[in-house]
């Protein structure tokens, strides 16, 4: 990992889903942006269905239609994850929960790291602080 492993927080994200009109201002990997950009660095170790967010699909976020209003505003996790990536965080997806949905090997986002396989996972003691969103 690094040095600068101390300094940092690692931030578990284990729902990928939390409801669309809820998170659609602030979801929590804008939460895990904002930690990220203001508290010295951020780490995010993504598991359970939460791996599917990594996922390399560029298709276009779906739409919501509610009666006769489409919101075309969600938040796209997959986004969330490159803008981490460019902003210096690091970003795992542990191993045995990819195994459940990667389809090839071209599945996960580049730069995204394997967690529990031949990487191993972050060393949460030598964080700043652990917190689960």
């Amino acid at each position: 990992m690094g040095d600068h492993q101390g300094r940092r927080r690692l931030l578990i994200v284990e729902r990928a889903y939390r409801g669309a009109l809820e998170t659609q201002f602030a979801d929590v990997l804008y939460l895990a942006r904002e930690l990220n950009r203001q508290q010295n660095g951020a780490d995010v170790l993504l598991r359970g269905l939460a791996v599917t967010c990594a996922a390399a699909d560029t298709r276009p976020a779906p739409s919501l239609v509610v009666g006769r209003r489409t919101l075309d505003t969600l938040p796209d996790p997959r986004d969330s994850v490159r803008s981490l990536l460019e902003n210096g965080a690091t970003v795992w997806a542990e191993e045995a929960d990819l195994a459940l949905f990667e389809t090839g090997p071209h599945w996960l986002q580049p730069g995204v790291r394997r967690a529990g396989g031949a990487d191993p996972l972050p060393d949460w003691s030598a964080y700043r602080g652990v917190h689960f969103l």
